[in-house]
């Protein structure tokens, strides 16, 4: 490999670790901020021998947790548990309520933010992060328990929301710890690496789990694979506890900031902070309408193996990493909010994609991979972008936990709706003259919600550069402009990072 395809290679993972919120403790959530963002500098002075050779092994041990981190997440991952709630006969309604319920644990990010500074950030992460993956522990024993159906499906939603709420109190405390502890000058370079060899460890754990699935699911119940990842997922969180216990704090006693509780009102008094909530909250509605249920789709109704679908997670991660280069200099020369519109009126059409695939015919689904690696690869960086640009540095981490919590309890709001939705509706239905499921009506109402959604990116104010208003003004910003003798075309100013 080339030196310069070696440097484009972590450039674009690069690009892709600060627009998308990939690491570990933690999950990336609608309306979430990349981590770093809103902790606060690391401290200031000279750093002596012994301090920097500390600092090098937790840096390395941190890459290394990462990477432990993402064999977790594929053991109780998103996928695994819409396994579960097919084996425990989940209905859909049921099904939205626990895929929304690490968004609508979103409620606790001010909660969360006053136990980091209470506490401590190294303190509360560690506890926070271990609880949450150990609460895996009775999904493993489920087998012999003895419960009834019932019994294991109230289960699975109490183990799911518990896992959830602790993870969102040791992602914010993880944040503001990565924050003192991962200096500016290298956090790119940090991160552009951690992100590749977690990514890297993350499609390859996707695929195992995915083979183990297929090999090993039973012909109706739980089966045998499913509490086997339960079980590894508990001892991954083990392993990742004490990798994080080996990562030292560097931040001197009585140096966290003093919690001001009028602070977390600013963002709602912020005009240009509420613009931003607002197409946060109405784009986090119609994504939450569908998105919980494409796995269940994919599962039930085009009968894909688990091989399959982590096969295209990782194709569509593949674009994502593709792409973010591309979509960080659009930014650079256009600013974030008519990306922000671009993208968000090309994925309002990836719903209706999947409407084409059936059992026999997968692929369609070719185009969801390449519109949705890229069009989510843009619509990250430049949802990342603009709540900086709108949020002072002095409370910037409330309008962030602002965002974070608005999108999303409304995703998860829309989840339990779309759930509801498609209980209501008849399994399988011809219209047309064609055959349609129930999950087709929640793809088509997101899509049309999406579309609206899209409208609202064009309220948001974005300081310092040229709004966009209407779609001729997105493919006009979009089409290279031919240079003129004497004159430039100024760009907008770049969104400050880990400022």
């Amino acid at each position: 490999m080339s030196a310069a395809l070696r440097r484009r290679l972590v450039q674009s993972f690069a690009s892709l670790a600060t627009g998308v919120p990939l690491f570990r403790p933690g999950a990336s959530l609608p309306g979430s901020s990349a981590p770093l963002l809103g902790a606060p500098p690391p401290p200031d002075g000279r750093q002596g021998a012994p301090l920097h050779r500390r600092l090098r092994a937790s840096l390395k041990v941190s890459i290394v947790e990462g990477m432990f981190a993402e064999v977790f997440t594929a053991c109780a991952g998103p996928t695994v548990l819409t396994a579960w709630a097919i084996a425990l006969k989940l209905g859909p309604f049921l099904v939205g309520v626990m895929t929304a319920l690490p968004f609508f644990a979103q409620f606790v990010q001010f909660p969360a933010a006053w136990l980091t500074l209470c506490f401590g950030h190294r303190r509360v992460a560690l506890t926070a992060v271990c609880l949450s993956r150990l609460a895996l522990l009775p999904m493993a024993l489920m087998p012999w328990l003895g419960l009834s159906l019932e019994g294991q499906q109230h289960l699975l939603l109490g183990v799911a929301g518990a896992s959830a709420v602790l993870a969102v109190v040791g992602n914010n405390a993880w944040v503001a710890w990565m924050g003192e502890l991962v200096p500016s000058a290298v956090r790119g370079r940090f991160f552009g690496k951690r992100t590749a060899l977690t990514t890297l460890m993350g499609t390859a754990a996707s695929l195992t789990a995915g083979l183990l699935m297929d090999r090993l699911k039973g012909l109706d119940g739980v089966g045998l694979a499913l509490p086997l990842l339960a079980l590894a997922a508990c001892v991954m969180g083990v392993v990742t506890t004490l990798m994080m216990a080996a990562q030292h704090d560097p931040a001197p006693p009585g140096t966290a900031p003093k919690l001001e509780l009028k602070a977390a009102l600013l963002p709602w008094k912020d005009d240009g902070a509420r613009r931003v909530l607002v197409y946060q909250v109405a784009w986090n509605a119609a994504v939450g309408v569908s998105a919980p249920f494409f796995a269940l789709h994919s599962l039930q109704n085009l009968k894909m193996t688990f091989v399959i679908m982590a096969l295209h997670a990782a194709a569509v991660a593949g674009v994502r990493v593709l792409t973010a280069p591309l979509w960080g200099r659009a930014i650079d020369r256009l600013g974030a909010q008519p990306v922000l519109m671009c993208c968000s009126l090309g994925i309002s059409a990836i719903p209706m994609l999947w409407l084409l695939p059936t059992a026999g015919t997968l692929w369609p689904l070719l185009f969801d991979v390449l519109l949705a690696g890229s069009l989510w690869s843009g619509h990250g960086l430049a949802i990342f972008a603009l709540p900086l640009t709108v949020a002072p540095r002095r409370g910037r981490p409330f309008y962030l936990a602002a965002f974070a919590t608005a999108g999303g309890l409304a995703y998860a709001a829309a989840a339990a709706l779309g759930g509801a939705l498609a209980a209501r509706v008849p399994q399988q239905f011809m219209l047309g003259g064609h055959l349609w499921v129930n999950l087709h009506v929640l793809f088509v109402v997101s899509s049309v919600a999406r579309l609206g959604a899209a409208f609202l990116a064009a309220r948001v104010n974005e300081p310092g550069a040229a709004t966009t208003r209407t779609v001729a003004q997105v493919v006009e910003r979009f089409l290279p402009r031919p240079a003129t003798a004497g004159s430039r075309a100024p760009s907008p100013p770049r969104a400050p990072t880990g400022a």
